[in-house]
């Protein structure tokens, strides 16, 4: 139902939309505002995969995009990479975030040969919580302090898959801290 596939000039719109929704603009340092730096976003997304961060548009069968993903190469010798993803507000509710989190976890196993994928959420990000744990990855635990948007530091929650673990985890909330 879903996929991943690369951005492309024709997403411009639908990033600004995205990226309009404060609580994504909040977290992110890059925030495209206008048509010209949405095209800049999306073509950096290309030069980003030569520094080993690969991001990628989640589609739907119609290829609207949906949300996005990425996968960054954190160590090679260790085989590690880091998960990212947003979707797109209007989007929300519907496993966006949980289809493109295994998407790009299976990405960073079979084609960049990491052995891990690591990410992190907000403690009060219950949502981001239960794709992470439907896409595979499990709780680690807590990470005190070690995020800062504004003024404020947030706590957050570790979660990792191996490319030894099943392909979906769904136990009853996999957050409880």
């Amino acid at each position: 139902m879903y996929r991943l596939r690369e951005w492309n000039r024709g997403d411009a719109d639908r990033l600004l939309e995205a990226f309009a929704w404060r609580e994504l603009a909040w977290q992110e340092t890059e925030i495209p505002r206008t048509p010209d730096e949405a095209m800049e976003w999306i073509d950096r997304r290309a030069v980003l995969t030569k520094e080993e961060i690969h991001g990628f548009a989640v589609v739907d069968g119609l290829d609207k995009v949906l949300g996005h993903v990425q996968i960054s190469v954190t160590s090679r010798r260790h085989e590690l990479g880091w998960l990212s993803f947003w979707t797109h507000p209007a989007e929300q509710g519907r496993g966006v975030a949980t289809a493109g989190a295994r998407l790009a976890s299976r990405f960073a196993f079979d084609e960049l040969g990491l052995f891990r994928v690591e990410a992190g959420h907000r403690i009060g990000n219950p949502g981001s919580c239960v794709a992470l744990g439907r896409a595979g990855l499990l709780p680690e635990g807590i990470e005190r302090a070690k995020l800062l948007y504004g003024t404020s530091r947030y706590d957050t929650a570790s979660h990792a898959r191996l490319v030894t673990d099943p392909e979906e985890w769904t136990p009853e909330g996999p957050c409880k801290y």
